[in-house]
C-alpha cells in the first residue's frame, strides 16, 4: 500500500457539473434563461454557474433545486464518466500505484454515499478502493487528485510533500500551490514525470 493515489469523483472523473448544469437548465424560466445569456455575453457566466453549483455558496432557491436534482434515485450512480480523468486514472495504474477512490459524502444526500460506491464499481477497475468521507484531509495517499482548492490545501496540510493534480476548471485556474499541477486533458507527458517522481521518491 505504499504507492497510493488519491482520486476524487465529482468534477475529476464523474462529470458532476455537466449532469448538474442540464438538470438545472430543465428548471429554469424563460426569464433566467434570459438572464444567463446575458451573463455569458459579459463573461460572467462561468463564475454564476460555479456559485450554483455548490450549496454552500448557491442562493436558498437554488439550494432548493440542488436538493430537488440530487435526491433523484439512482442520480450520482448516473453521472457520466470524464474520459481524460478517467485517462489520468488509468495512467496511475499503469505506473504502480494503488488506486484508492476519496470522495466526500454528501451531508444531507445520504442516498448519495451508495451511489457513489455503485458508480465505481460500474466504471473502474474492481480492484479500485473506495473512501467515502467528510474530511480528505485525513487520508493518507501520496498523490491526490482532486477539482476542489479547499480540499486540496486541506490534504497538503498533513502532506506536505505530497503530489496534487487538479483538472484545470473555472473555479480553481488560478489556484496555486508548488506540489500542484493542473492537468489540461493536453500535459499527460508533464503528469506522468511528476507521477514517476511521486512514487519513487
Amino acid at each position: 500500500m505504499e504507492h497510493v493515489a488519491l482520486v476524487d469523483m465529482d468534477g475529476t472523473i464523474a462529470d458532476y457539473k455537466g449532469q448538474m448544469e442540464s438538470d438545472l437548465a430543465s428548471l429554469m424560466s424563460p426569464w433566467e434563461v434570459e438572464h444567463l445569456e446575458g451573463l455569458e455575453e459579459c463573461g460572467e457566466y462561468d463564475t454564476h454557474i460555479s456559485m450554483s453549483l455548490h450549496d454552500d455558496d448557491a442562493l436558498p432557491y437554488m439550494k432548493r433545486r440542488l436538493r430537488l436534482i440530487k435526491e433523484q434515485t439512482d442520480w450520482w450512480y448516473n453521472l457520466p464518466p470524464l474520459p481524460k480523468g478517467i485517462e489520468v486514472v488509468d495512467l496511475m495504474e499503469e505506473l504502480g500505484f494503488e488506486i484508492h477512490i476519496l470522495t466526500k459524502g454528501p451531508y444531507k444526500t445520504e442516498t448519495a454515499w451508495t451511489e457513489k460506491y455503485r458508480w465505481c464499481r460500474k466504471h473502474l477497475n474492481p480492484d479500485v478502493k473506495v473512501t467515502i468521507t467528510e474530511d480528505k484531509g485525513l487520508v493518507y495517499g501520496k498523490v491526490l487528485f482532486d477539482d476542489y482548492p479547499d480540499y486540496m490545501d486541506r490534504w497538503l496540510k498533513w502532506r506536505p510533500r505530497g503530489l496534487g493534480i487538479m483538472p484545470l476548471t473555472s473555479y480553481n485556474k488560478d489556484y496555486k500551490h508548488p506540489n500542484v499541477i493542473h492537468f489540461d486533458g493536453n500535459n499527460m507527458d508533464e503528469i506522468k514525470e511528476r507521477l514517476i517522481t511521486a512514487r519513487d521518491r
